[in-house]
């Protein structure tokens, strides 16, 4: 009883810890900057949309929601299609020879992103890649492609041999078995790569901050840093600004939350 207790209290301290700063930010995108300061934690004194109006319209946030989203979209759409390939071509060849093609392919994980950011800068300005949404979604692919073909080989290796077998007699080629097949059992692994990648590429900072100098090729985070200074941080238009930036992550996680945890623990608990 009393470590049940314990547990809940623990618990109730850490839910503390995490809603109290999200409530600030979600109150505080209601209010100007003078009533931030004063009270964070009360609701706001009128309900006002015009710090959404202004981030949306004088900050020209709605531009790089834009970007952001066809750069995301681009980046996982592409990043799911070819590391579901590569996990199902490494789990159909047999032996040593496919988990050495697949252990090549995972190898960029160990590889620190900071460590190639002088050569990559380099060879984009070379390919004119700079400044430009294809270059983004090229470097998201490159980047995201070891982690998502180590989560899905890591379940499509799971999958029993007699599936194969079964197919191809019945006269269905790799594409076929792969597209009726494989696709459809790996739905739920699918889903939680998807979520993962969507997170990462939604949040990315890093390399638009590196490729990117127009401001309308900016993206969501690339974009807030607007709202920063050196003397000065407009946090009301800053917090409006993460909720924006934050509500397609939580759509996202609410309608594929049923398959990421399933998605993400099928390959430790199938035989």
């Amino acid at each position: 009883m009393r470590d049940q207790l314990g547990r809940r209290a623990i618990l109730a301290v850490y839910a503390v810890l995490i809603l109290a700063p999200l409530l600030v930010v979600l109150l505080g995108s209601f209010k100007s900057t003078p009533e931030l300061f004063a009270n964070p934690f009360t609701p706001p004194s009128h309900l006002s949309f015009d710090n959404y109006s202004t981030v949306l319209g004088e900050k020209h946030l709605d531009h790089a929601f834009v970007n952001s989203a066809i750069v995301t979209a681009c980046s996982v759409t592409i990043t799911l299609f070819l590391a579901s390939l590569a996990a199902y071509g490494t789990a159909r060849i047999p032996g040593w020879r496919g988990w050495l093609i697949f252990g090549f392919l995972v190898l960029g994980m160990s590889v620190p992103a900071q460590a190639n950011m002088i050569p990559q800068y380099v060879l984009f300005d070379r390919l004119g890649l700079l400044d430009s949404l294809t270059g983004l979604v090229l470097i998201n692919i490159v980047t995201g492609l070891p982690v998502a073909v180590f989560i899905l080989g890591g379940f499509m290796r799971t999958l029993p041999r007699e599936i194969y077998e079964a197919t191809s007699i019945d006269g269905a080629g790799p594409w076929r078995t792969y597209r009726s097949v494989v696709l459809p059992l790996s739905m739920p692994s699918i889903a939680a790569t998807a979520i993962f990648l969507f997170v990462i590429h939604w949040n990315e900072l890093l390399y638009p901050l590196l490729f990117i100098q127009s401001p309308e090729k900016r993206t969501l985070p690339l974009a807030l840093l607007s709202f920063t200074g050196e003397f000065l941080t407009e946090y009301p238009l800053l917090f409006t600004g993460v909720i924006i930036s934050s509500t397609p992550m939580v759509i996202a996680y609410v309608l594929l939350q049923r398959y990421f945890v399933s998605g993400m623990t099928a390959g430790a608990v199938k035989g």
